[in-house]
């Protein structure tokens, strides 16, 4: 399936676990740091660097950019790191997540609660995922480097939903499948 962005309520009651997406828009980078940032800033009741309503953060810390081109190696890093911060960005407006790995129950929670949907990317592909980032602005956070926000713009940027906003879990069930063999466990 593909969509672009931001998310409306339309495309993520549309997306199921396990499917594959192809992003086009603008997405948002951040990591724990900067994730710690911006829930300060919202507890402090202080505007963020970006709206996040209804965008994508991709939790990557981008490699520099070789010359002619827009990002370096642009991998996902494991997402639960951000997890005690996504709850509260979640409440305030974010709909989307892209890293790799499970997340916590809490975190699950949320994205049911609040409509979102977090997306897996391959890990280990990372100079192939740079090559769907069409532009790269750094926004905010410079002092944090690789861990600052950017801003891409992505066309076809592969993904797979392994959390749908109906709490299905596409790690969980591909645990459960596969526990004796892939035989079906009834």
């Amino acid at each position: 399936m593909k969509i672009t962005t931001p998310l409306t309520e339309e495309t993520i009651n549309k997306l199921n676990y396990g499917e594959k997406v192809l992003i086009t828009g603008t997405i948002y980078t951040a990591r724990d740091a900067a994730h710690k940032r911006l829930v300060n800033l919202i507890v402090n009741n202080e505007s963020l660097p970006f709206d996040i309503k209804n965008q994508i953060i991709y939790y990557v810390g981008p490699t520099p950019a070789k010359p002619n081109e827009v990002i370096g190696s642009a991998g996902p890093t494991t997402s639960y790191r951000m997890d005690v911060y996504t709850p509260l960005l979640l409440e305030n407006g974010l709909k989307g997540m892209i890293g790799k790995g499970e997340r916590t129950d809490q975190v699950i929670e949320a994205i049911k609660k609040y409509k979102a949907v977090y997306f897996g990317a391959v890990g280990g592909a990372a100079a192939l995922i740079a090559k769907s980032i069409k532009k790269c602005e750094l926004i905010a956070y410079p002092d944090l480097g690789a861990e600052a926000i950017y801003k891409l713009v992505v066309e076809d940027f592969p993904v797979v939903v392994i959390n749908d906003c109906y709490g299905n879990d596409l790690i969980t069930e591909n645990i459960k499948k596969y526990a004796n063999g892939g035989k079906n466990n009834e």
